[in-house]
């Protein structure tokens, strides 16, 4: 039995919308250049769009299932040290770095 992953078109998404982003904010960052220098409208990079092929959005899915489920695990332990039963916040709080460190 397959484990449950992100959905690629979530992802993908979510991706598209960051690139979408990046790219707005770098034509404002342009634009304002060239306001401020005798730049030539003509020579800077052409925009080209971003995309990921069906092979990386499965395997950026399978990475964010890793990191979850570890990030789970790890809160668990802690809230188990702690005589809780519940995931809480602080418990998060408190794995995060390590685990930021570890991915």
């Amino acid at each position: 039995m397959e484990e449950p992953t992100f959905e690629s078109d979530l992802i993908h998404s979510i991706m598209k919308r960051i690139w979408t982003l990046r790219t707005l904010e770098r034509e404002n960052v342009a634009t304002n250049d060239a306001l401020d220098s005798e730049v030539a409208a003509g020579s800077s990079k052409k925009n080209r769009t971003t995309s990921a092929n069906a092979s990386a959005l499965k395997l950026t899915c399978e990475l964010l299932r890793v990191f979850v489920t570890e990030a789970v695990q790890r809160a668990i332990a802690i809230a188990e040290t702690e005589g809780d039963s519940q995931i809480e916040a602080t418990h998060l709080e408190s794995i995060l770095p390590q685990l930021l460190l570890d991915f």
